[in-house]
């Protein structure tokens, strides 16, 4: 009975911060798009972009988890999700200069660690909230790019970018469907 008390809790979270969730996917897309459309943007440029979008992502994360008391799993994975997305955006800030290829590294770290907590989320609000297929397909989208990244890491920087491109603008419209759709269940469930 106390594991589905912190299933209830999460999709109540999730639900009630779906403007978080929309929040991130928008970031996500306009990464993606400027990504796209700006192939020519410099290597230090691509660094400072993907820190802006990595830090602002993980300290939404974090201001999620501690709208609520931190007395649940799901809260402390939400919030070491955050701190996780701090501090790789806070490194890539740091260091810009730094070699295309730990960048990239870092980029595949923080996908594939991403995508398992998006996953692990899923599954625990899967008897809560309707949808939550796309979270766990956005997790494992993230896993899929951050293991394609480790496998072809001397792929050409042009390649690079219009994965990481691509990677982002699904991400991001997989969160901002998932983020309308959770915020369709909230007023529903406010007004039961």
């Amino acid at each position: 009975m106390r594991q589905n008390l912190g299933v209830i809790r999460m999709g109540t979270r999730l639900a009630r911060n779906w403007w978080i969730v929309a929040l991130r996917g928008a970031i996500a897309v306009i990464f993606g798009l400027v990504a796209l459309f700006l192939p020519a943007i410099t290597l230090t440029t691509l660094v400072f972009f993907f820190a802006a979008f990595v830090l602002i992502g993980g300290i939404l994360l974090a201001i999620a988890a501690f709208r609520d008391d931190l007395n649940n799993t799901c809260g402390w994975l939400l919030l070491l999700e955050g701190e996780i997305g701090i501090a790789v955006g806070t490194l890539a800030f740091i260091w810009p200069g730094i070699a295309a290829l730990v960048l990239l590294y870092f980029i595949a770290a923080w996908a594939i660690v991403t995508g398992i907590f998006e996953i692990l989320t899923a599954i625990q609000v899967r008897k809560q909230i309707e949808n939550e297929w796309l979270l766990a397909l956005a997790g494992t989208a993230s896993i899929l790019f951050g293991l394609l990244l480790i496998i072809c890491p001397l792929a050409g920087a042009l390649a690079i970018l219009r994965i990481i491109a691509a990677y982002t603008i699904i991400f991001g419209f997989l969160l901002l469907i998932l983020a309308f759709r959770l915020r369709i269940w909230w007023i529903k469930r406010r007004l039961l």
